[in-house]
């Protein structure tokens, strides 16, 4: 089963979209990145995703990962 994604991206009419991994259009459109990246993460929580956040020339900002974590952080006793 592929890995389910989310991506902030910058729009080419202006504005912030954000993507399911593989769609060819928005799920939905913001005026600012910061907003695109808080509907982002409550997507990507919601279905256990990662998240990518891209830069306007569209490199990779930002990462992080809503799912099952393939490298847990190991608990310090």
């Amino acid at each position: 089963m592929a890995k389910k994604t989310h991506h902030v991206v910058p729009n080419p009419s202006g504005g912030w979209s954000v993507k399911k991994g593989g769609a060819s259009r928005a799920s939905k459109v913001f005026k600012t990145q910061v907003d695109a990246v808080d509907y982002a993460k409550d997507q990507a929580k919601k279905a256990h995703s990662e998240l990518y956040v891209h830069r306007k020339d569209g490199t990779i900002r930002e990462r992080d990962s809503y799912g099952n974590d393939p490298f847990p952080p190991k608990d310090e006793k």
